[in-house]
């Protein structure tokens, strides 16, 4: 196969603060971020309408030369990647391969928690999934896990709320509820790429001792370990440490947003699905 860039793939904007720190730890690779925001938000949707969705998109990356796609949002990696991954992959690109974000969370946590009582805050299509607790389940049998769906969190973000006083209401509340579900719950994962921007508000309502696990770091340091691991995918993946953002929105209002979640100016294409 003819090298290309590695495709990180989102609903929207979330995806970008996966894509930074996979960027601030493989700063070598090419990359190709493609956000569909233009059907966003996939979290209220339904299991077959986002798998159709990311489907669509992950055969557009591959199109584009992908050799290895990265699905950098928690909704489509718990209602789709199993089904591409097993169903569709190996008939459609079967020498390409696509990997989630909540199966490298899920393999740590259990290595992190004392108190064996961890919390998931997320949106409510993932965690009407189930997808963390099944996948914990499988590396950490005895870890109880805890979720709570934070529907207003999402919009805070998107409409540059996040910093608002009026988002501490519903940040306090989400937490509270989860919190009441146990007191001994001791690690906390953020099962939503845009909740790292609310990562200050969340702490200042959590007790010191819980840990607060983002997934871009983790996320990034796993796909470390994956390219040592698998030399052929490694060495279809390009390295001219160029990045290339496309959008199924309007690229002017795109940019705007992407910047807040890149942590620097973003500069889209559209693409036309």
């Amino acid at each position: 196969m003819k090298p290309g860039p590695i495709g990180v793939f989102d609903s929207g904007y979330g995806g970008l603060t996966i894509f930074k720190e996979i960027v601030k730890q493989l700063p070598q690779y090419d990359y190709l971020y493609l956000g569909d925001n233009a059907r966003n938000p996939y979290g209220i949707r339904s299991y077959e309408t986002v798998y159709h969705y990311t489907l669509e998109c992950v055969t557009h990356l591959f199109g584009m030369g992908c050799r290895l796609v990265i699905l950098a949002c928690n909704t489509a990696s718990a209602k789709a990647l199993r089904t591409i991954q097993e169903r569709d992959l190996p008939y459609i690109q079967p020498e390409c391969r696509v990997l989630g974000v909540i199966r490298p969370t899920t393999e740590i946590v259990g290595k992190i928690t004392r108190s064996g009582k961890v919390g998931i805050l997320a949106t409510a299509g993932t965690v009407g999934s189930r997808s963390y607790p099944i996948e914990i389940k499988k590396f950490f049998p005895e870890v109880q896990v805890f979720q709570e769906a934070c529907p207003m969190w999402v919009p805070l973000v998107e409409s540059n709320e996040h910093d608002s006083p009026g988002a501490d209401y519903f940040i306090k509340k989400s937490i509270g509820r989860l919190l009441d579900q146990s007191a001994e719950i001791d690690t906390i994962v953020l099962g939503c790429t845009h909740y790292p921007l609310l990562l200050h508000k969340i702490q200042q309502f959590l007790p010191p001792h819980i840990t607060v696990l983002s997934q871009g770091e983790i996320i990034a340091s796993r796909l470390v370990d994956y390219l040592q691991r698998h030399t052929e995918i490694e060495a279809v993946c390009s390295k001219n440490g160029q990045c290339a953002f496309y959008t199924t929105e309007y690229p002017e209002d795109f940019d705007v947003k992407a910047g807040v979640f890149f942590g620097q100016t973003v500069q889209s294409k559209h693409l036309a699905l």
